[in-house]
């Protein structure tokens, strides 16, 4: 359970948050959602395009911390806490709406059960930096 290996890989899953939250701050705009051909509510491009930009910073702190990930604890923790919440309600909505295109149930997976092993990982690592 490296540090290296821990570093490469929240940079190759930070890029994940950083492209999409980009698109995603095109709104409605974004190609997922102007293929579907929704109504324009400036409510709903207005959230996305927050969400997208929520989605992007969650990025840019992941790629912050990378230098120094086995100190970085508190942040580690708080940003996969709240992947893993993002998850929960990816899981509400596969209940309450049916499922989404597949690639998402994939997310989903990540989501509810990478987040807790990716902070058990940065843990070990942590523990093993100051030992």
């Amino acid at each position: 359970m490296s540090r290296r290996l821990l570093q490469i890989l929240t940079a190759l899953l930070g890029l994940i948050p950083l492209a999409t939250g980009i698109i995603t701050m095109f709104g409605l705009s974004d190609p997922l959602y102007a293929s579907m051909q929704l109504p324009q509510s400036p409510l709903l491009d207005s959230n996305l395009r927050f969400f997208g930009g929520v989605w992007c910073a969650l990025g840019i702190a992941l790629f912050w911390m990378i230098p120094s990930i086995e100190r970085q604890t508190v942040l580690f923790r708080v940003i996969w806490g709240a992947v893993f919440l993002g998850g929960i309600g990816r899981l509400l909505s596969i209940l309450f709406a049916g499922l989404p295109p597949l690639p998402f149930i994939g997310f989903t997976a990540l989501e509810i059960v990478g987040a807790p092993l990716f902070v058990y990982w940065q843990y070990r690592v942590a523990k093993s930096a100051s030992a």
